[in-house]
């Protein structure tokens, strides 16, 4: 019998999106599901649906301030539960990765005025404004406190004080929002009474000082706490803040009191008296999920789980967590070798596994409780695609493919509240992406069939890109696309680009239009004659089960860096691949791979370009590494042995190495420890240093035009293209 069946009945989501995001993350929906907002030209736009008709719901007049002659510029805006105001997000900075530092502005619909909140902070200071509930007030974090403003006296109350860079409340350090993806720390609760917040407290963890030595003529640091790995995070605190006393309730959270522990997820638990936490130990690899009294504080463990690996945070807490009027929950584990969804009682009882078969639940995408269905992204039989599944919640079902059959590559969707329109877009290596929009349950387009045209249009045979597997001598079968040269002549021999990442963080040999594109490379790979490959080793988060995502632990620059040596041995015995023109580069992992790959099996590897490589596992940050690789104090000689720097002695071929002085996430004591071993070791090589460059290294006049083009010359130079 076939377990994965395709869908062609009817079809009612039900999916939940979180507005309190800045900048803005996906469609933001109407509250009837039946349109979404935008803005064009600076003002505020309802898109109906089916209709596609626009309505102007704030015009570009109403945004501008008194005495001001230009309208505000939206960078995002939030709606009060009765849609009878709107925060309006400008002037937005950036704090880290995202812009979610800036200015808030209310606008009220009922009467067209306009104010700023938090007027007397500091210009672009407010982080994460949302209205209560009951919308008669609003909450926002600035300078490391949180602050309530109500909205009909304009009076501002401060709901913590003391907050400073060592001390944060309501938002979060470096790392967490790094790793965690952790940004907005406060919470209201359903009832409008309450705030819950994080507070970090990172006195005790050593700061990282990048030195800006561009930007006066005096150079100055710059203080990141940052804690590497061995160091001791951040200790935290959950507390409950009463709005009315503005006096804190502080969760009581069991905690290591040396190693201490992590808490990256918090949400109301569907009411106002209780929290549901997800707290992790040091390691990471032993969860439980917690309730905690808002009164007494007390929590209690209502799931636990441990691993011999890691267990990845929770994607959320709230929207698609909730089952049966929140007496059952949702949780995702992959315990059984696959990641699977489990339906477990609020008491920690009855859980039953709900997604059946051997394949990963790649994720959530949304429920229909009144039907019986929850609807996820899996690609059972391709790992290198994506599609819209479905089975019934009570765990008596099997794996149904909603995505049309004749539609194969990856699919995404975005549902309204009601389930009745969905935006779906589609792509593969050799079909453009695609947007339409669709009714469920019958995935008709109202707005032209787009997708069946773009795959109707598209020709595979035009494509050069392939793709492959490959397996090791070991047995190990890993997913893998090439490119190859145009006018490509079986008689020759050509060129071959290795695209690393290999680590739990990123997939490559994803079938998606794009596939085989290299950003770096000015000009045509392919018109210019090389092949063009990326490989997918163990340890990458390809939903090929546990055992292969998970192989990797405390195996971080071993294990990856073999099976990605022994899918080139097997590639370079191809009679058209020639063995003395290979190269391999990556970014950030990817430049610790190229490292690896060049020092580790030099007899492979000619060439390579690293681009912010971590070379020593020691100095990176603890969430990340300690997560894969377990803690320095249990097994230093893994971090060791998985750090290039302890194999630059071996380098033979060609070395272009490339780091920003001013990498916030993988620092520039990287580049110079690693600069150091090879000066001992007597090994030549090239640095490209890019002045106060974070991560990216995209910042200032010409940065990305100049590293493109010094990666392209230098491949060129190294690894000459063409067949011959």
């Amino acid at each position: 019998m076939n377990k994965y069946k395709l869908v062609t009945g009817f079809i009612f989501i039900i999916i939940f999106s979180s507005l309190n995001a800045q900048p803005p993350e996906g469609l933001k929906w109407t509250r009837d599901g039946n349109g979404y907002f935008t803005t064009e030209g600076g003002e505020i736009i309802k898109n109906e649906l089916p209709s596609l008709a626009k309505i102007v719901i704030v015009p570009k007049a109403l945004l501008k301030p008194k005495n001001d002659t230009a309208s505000l510029s939206i960078r995002n805006f939030f709606f009060s539960g009765d849609d009878k105001k709107i925060l309006i997000y400008t002037n937005s900075k950036k704090v880290w990765r995202d812009d979610t530092r800036g200015d808030y502005w209310l606008l009220n619909l009922a009467d067209n005025s306009l104010r700023q909140i938090g007027k007397t902070r500091p210009r672009s200071s407010l982080m994460f404004a949302k209205f209560s509930p009951d919308g008669k007030k609003v909450a926002y974090v600035s300078e490391y406190n949180i602050y309530l403003e109500d909205i009909a006296s304009s009076k501002v109350t401060p709901l913590t004080t003391g907050g400073t860079r060592k001390l944060i409340n309501g938002t979060f350090d470096w790392v967490y929002e790094e790793e965690f993806g952790c940004r907005d720390g406060f919470r209201w609760s359903p009832d409008s009474k309450k705030i819950a917040y994080w507070q970090i407290n990172a006195s005790k963890v050593k700061s990282y000082l990048m030195l800006n030595t561009t930007d006066s003529i005096y150079p100055f640091s710059v203080p990141v706490e940052y804690p590497t790995a061995g160091e001791a995070p951040s200790p935290y605190k959950i507390g409950i803040v009463d709005i009315a006393t503005t006096k804190t309730n502080w969760m009581a959270i069991p905690t290591d009191p040396v190693l201490q522990s992590y808490v990256p997820r918090m949400e109301w638990a569907g009411n106002s008296n209780q929290l549901i936490l997800q707290h992790l130990n040091r390691k990471q690899n032993v969860c439980n999920l917690l309730l905690s009294d808002a009164v007494t504080g007390k929590s209690t463990s209502i799931y636990h789980e441990t691993e011999t690996a890691w267990i990845d945070e929770a994607s959320s807490l709230a929207d698609k967590f909730w089952l049966n009027g929140g007496k059952e929950f949702l949780w995702t584990s992959d315990k059984d070798g696959w990641r699977h969804l489990y339906r477990i009682g609020i008491d920690g009882k009855g859980e039953k596994l709900i997604t059946k078969g051997s394949y990963d639940m790649m994720s959530v995408f949304a429920i229909n409780e009144e039907r019986g269905y929850v609807y996820f992204y899996a690609t059972p039989d391709n790992a290198t695609q994506r599609y819209l599944y479905r089975t019934k919640l009570d765990g008596t079902g099997y794996a149904e493919r909603v995505s049309p059959a004749n539609q194969n590559g990856t699919h995404t969707y975005t549902v309204s509240p009601t389930g009745r329109f969905a935006q779906h877009t589609f792509s593969n290596y050799y079909t453009p992406p695609s947007r339409e929009w669709v009714t469920l349950p019958d995935h008709k387009t109202f707005n032209g069939d787009n997708t069946n045209n773009a795959v109707a249009k598209a020709d595979k045979s035009k494509s050069n890109v392939e793709f492959f597997k490959v397996k090791t001598a070991e047995g190990v079968e890993m997913d893998a696309w090439m490119v190859k040269p145009n006018n490509f002549d079986a008689t020759k021999k050509y060129p071959v680009v290795f695209y690393v990442y290999t680590e739990p963080a990123g997939q490559n040999a994803k079938d998606q239009y794009g596939a085989g594109n290299n950003f770096m490379y000015k000009g045509s790979m392919a018109n210019d004659g090389y092949i063009y490959i990326t490989v997918d080793n163990r340890g990458t988060p390809a939903p090929k089960g546990r055992e292969w995502r998970k192989s990797i632990y405390r195996k971080i620059g071993q294990l990856n860096i073999r099976d990605q040596a022994l899918a080139a041995k097997e590639i370079l015995k191809w009679p058209y691949v020639d063995t003395s023109r290979v190269a391999v580069w990556g970014w950030s992992g990817g430049g610790s791979a190229t490292l690896g790959l060049m020092f580790q099996y030099p007899e492979i590897y000619k060439t390579g370009i690293a681009i912010a490589a971590v070379g020593n596992q020691l100095t990176y940050d603890n969430i990340y590494q300690e997560r894969y690789m377990g803690l320095p104090q249990e097994n230093r000689e893994d971090f060791v042995k998985g750090s290039p720097i302890t194999y630059a002695k071996n380098l033979k071929g060609h070395l272009l190495y490339v780091h920003g002085t001013g990498d916030d996430n993988v620092h520039y004591n990287n580049a110079e420890q690693l600069i150091n071993e090879l000066i001992a070791n007597g090994k030549q090589f090239q640095l490209m240093s890019y002045p106060n460059r974070t991560h990216g290294i995209s910042e200032g006049k010409g940065t990305t035009a100049h590293l493109q083009q010094l990666y392209t010359d230098y491949l060129r130079m190294y690894c000459p293209p063409g067949g011959r």
